[in-house]
């Protein structure tokens, strides 16, 4: 048996600086990966899928050059293999280098394998046995498998796997109108793909308010994604042209064939393999390991940070797990997970940026609010761009001025809605941000002309 400090399991966004963080206080920590040092992120999220979106706006582009007076010669021709490639050295590069920060701290030993708990206190790694006062969870998640009849006898790609291909989808199906579905639609649309999106329910991006989902089928439908909402998945099935899903819809038709199936229907954390029972870990009816403000788990000395936990599903939430956890063990500063605030960013292009309640969440607060909405035909940055799909909307409390949320769907949005999520974090109200004055010509400049004409919300 090896004895430790601490014991991390899963190096994601969250693990690794905690073990150099905790290393550094002169305690001895094992971390254990069994797969891909840097996590979801790395490896099969952000980093990759928004190089090949920034591959695909390239594209998008270079399609509309005439109108911004250039003159590309020859049709566009577009090389997967290649923007993979471009893809998968910044992954590449980024694993490398957590890695090798890893194995090059002082007080870190890193173990490859897989962990599963024998006891409170005790992990097994292979033959390895580890032991440690503290245990702390970072194992993330994967796609989840929608039940679907027949998807067991069908190709079918996730967000992971659809990484790997080299060559374009003729039609390219996705199962799935949230933030993954959306992202992959628009991309391989403009590699030069045909997409469809079968999304069960009445719109895509349900989690937003329905200007905001209405503005995104806008936008994809405007670059010629077929977006079918109402329709449910119930089977699918090969055929010579590829998979055929069939739909219990109200309208169109009730089937689609594509060359390619992409699942995008959800996330699952990866915890049924840890023997969590065998420590009494609790989790929930998903399969989330419970925990508490402070990111205890119901079993004391054991710790769940990251998407394991439920608590988001986010790079920064994830990394923030580990700012509050060391917080709280190493300096003495009670931060929680209630202190967060929501914020995140869809990145279609234009891009989604999103803090605080929607609207639709403000009001079932029950409290007197103040609305602002702009157009991005109003944004003169945005016009001078010919970029000018969107708008950028807030809600703030009427009585205390405090800002409630924001969206800013629009060029540069996810950039900009810093700005608001700096003042809310700061306690600034609206009244502050409304004398503000921001630098011509940005996005950012028309944040005080927003909430300077805010009008009660109804």
């Amino acid at each position: 048996m090896k004895r430790f400090d601490a014991v991390v399991i899963g190096a994601g966004q969250a693990g690794p600086p905690l073990a150099r963080r905790l290393a550094a206080a002169g305690k001895t920590v094992a971390i254990v990966e069994r797969k891909l040092f840097g996590g979801t992120c790395v490896n099969t999220g952000c980093m990759p899928t928004k190089t090949l979106v920034a591959s695909a706006r390239v594209a998008h582009v270079v399609r509309r050059a005439a109108s911004y007076g250039v003159t590309v010669p020859g049709p566009l021709e577009f090389d997967l293999r290649r923007a993979k490639a471009r893809a998968d050295a910044v992954s590449t590069d980024a694993r490398q280098g957590v890695e090798s920060s890893l194995r090059d701290t002082a007080g870190v030993t890193v173990i490859e394998g897989h962990a599963r708990f024998t006891s409170r206190d005790t992990i097994e790694v292979g033959e390895d046995v580890l032991s440690a006062e503290r245990i702390f969870l970072d194992v993330g998640g994967r796609a989840r498998l929608p039940r679907i009849a027949g998807i067991e006898e069908v190709p079918h790609l996730t967000n992971a796997s659809i990484l790997q291909l080299e060559s374009l989808p003729r039609h390219l199906v996705i199962i799935g109108g949230g933030y993954v579905g959306l992202e992959f639609a628009q991309m391989y649309r403009r590699f030069g793909s045909d997409v469809t999106i079968v999304e069960m329910g009445p719109r895509v991006a349900a989690r937003e308010d329905e200007d905001v989902s209405s503005a995104i089928s806008g936008i994809l439908e405007g670059e010629g994604i077929q977006v079918r909402v109402r329709a449910e998945c119930i089977s699918v099935s090969s055929d010579r042209q590829g998979v055929t899903a069939r739909l219990d819809c109200d309208a169109g038709d009730r089937t689609v064939t594509g060359s390619h199936l992409l699942l995008a229907a959800g996330r699952r954390p990866n915890t049924d393999d840890l023997d969590l029972d065998r420590a009494g870990v609790a989790v929930d009816a998903r399969g989330y390991i419970r925990v508490d403000d402070f990111l205890r788990t119901n079993v004391e000395g054991i710790w769940a940070l990251g998407e394991c936990n439920g608590r988001g599903a986010f790079t920064h939430t994830a990394y923030n797990d580990y700012q509050i956890a060391v917080a709280n063990l190493l300096e003495g500063d009670p931060r929680k997970v209630s202190d967060r605030i929501e914020a995140y960013a869809l990145y279609i292009d234009p891009p989604l940026g999103r803090v605080g309640l929607t609207d639709h969440e403000a009001r079932k607060t029950g409290r007197a609010l103040l609305h602002g909405k702009r157009p991005m035909t109003r944004v003169g940055r945005a016009v001078e761009k010919d970029e000018t799909q969107g708008f950028m909307k807030a809600v703030v409390d009427a009585e205390t001025k405090k800002i409630v949320g924001a969206t800013i769907l629009g060029t540069g949005g996810d950039e900009a809605i810093h700005g608001i999520l700096d003042a809310m974090y700061a306690g600034a109200t609206s009244t502050t941000l409304a004398r503000s004055v921001g630098i011509h010509p940005t996005v950012s400049e028309l944040v005080p002309t927003l909430f300077g004409e805010l009008r009660p919300l109804t």
